[in-house]
Formats: structure tokens, sequence, C-alpha cells
């Protein structure tokens, strides 16, 4: 089986990310974005798609946490749609439900080549530790941009904004966790011939 793995870097004046990405893993899983929430949901998606991630992030903190974030996103999408290459013998569709305590989340996906993502998690609070819950529905979509997928993600209920949004990742997570599986076929999982 080849390896489905990649390393993707990202630099720009605001952020120096390096993500390392194995799709077959083994739960190596570290992450240091500098704000400690958005690595616990980096974390989540990780351990629940059963990938292996290194991803390292130095950013423009002073400044807030939205580059950092948005970049991170950016970064592990890049890195996910390069280890998938022609997408040839995966599933490529996946959907789930995930609940957490009182909230359940539920994402659908397609792993099309087209990017779209619609996200509702409905959180009030301002910030979860030092991430801002404007960037979290934020960094879904730029994470579905960068890996060219579709992606539909809903907190259908939940009154604790933490439970809601690591809900929403862990529900995305299965659902990436089905659409990479290889389903035993050797083409690429579309009519047109490519993904």
């Amino acid at each position: 089986m080849i390896e489905r793995r990649a390393e993707y870097r990202r630099t720009t004046k605001e952020t120096d990310i390096l993500c390392r990405l194995a799709l077959d893993g083994a739960g190596d899983i570290k992450v240091d974005s500098g704000i400690g929430f958005l690595n616990h949901l980096l974390e989540t998606l990780a351990r629940f798609a059963r990938f292996d991630l290194t991803l390292e992030c130095r950013g423009d903190l002073a400044v807030d946490d939205h580059h950092s974030a948005e970049d991170c996103a950016l970064a592990l999408g890049s890195a996910l749609d390069k280890a998938l290459g022609e997408k040839r013998g995966i599933a490529r569709f996946g959907s789930a439900y995930a609940p957490m305590d009182e909230s359940l989340a539920r994402a659908a996906l397609d792993l099309s080549g087209r990017p779209f993502a619609a996200v509702d998690l409905g959180l009030k609070r301002d910030a979860l530790g030092a991430l801002a819950c404007e960037n979290i529905p934020h960094l879904l979509r730029s994470f579905a941009t960068a890996a060219r997928l579709t992606l539909h993600v809903d907190v259908l209920r939940g009154e604790n904004d933490h439970h809601r949004a690591e809900a929403a990742f862990k529900a995305v997570a299965l659902a990436l966790r089905q659409a990479v599986a290889l389903d035993g076929g050797a083409d690429v999982p579309s009519a047109k011939g490519v993904l």
C-alpha cells in the first residue's frame, strides 16, 4: 500500500506553520499552535479521524488569534489534499453524528475537489480560552477550502459552547475517517474519472 502522508509548510508575514499528516496513523499527535483551545480542537480532529498529525505554528498572536487559526486550518487542509493524491480507491463520502454530553453535532462531507462549507455551530460565547468563537466556524471553512472538500456541519443541540465546538470537530473527524478509507477499489470514485 502506498503511504498516504504529506508535509506542508506555510510561511507568511503572519505565520510560519509546518504540518505533517499521515492518513493511516497510529495515534501520534503533536500540535502546538500557540492557542490552547485550537490545539484541543485539532488534536480531537486527528484523534477521531485516526490520523497522525504534527503541526507547529508560530503566529502573530500579539495581534490576535485569527491568522494562526486560519493558517493552521489552511495548512492542515492542504496537507490532507496532498496526502490523498489522486484519491484513487477512497470511499469519498462520509457522515457522522457525535454527541458530547448535552451537545449533538452532525457532519457530512464529500472529498469532491469542490470546496464548499456550510457551518452552523450556534456558539454564543466570545471566546473559548484564547480562541475567539467566531474563528471556530471560520477554521472549518478554511480547512474545507484548502482540502478541496464539501463540508456540512451543524450542532443540533447543546448548551455549553466547549461541548458544541468539540462535538462538531468529533463529527467532522468521524466523517473524514469514513471518507478517506480505502474501499478496495482501484478507481477514482467519480463519474468524471477525476476528483
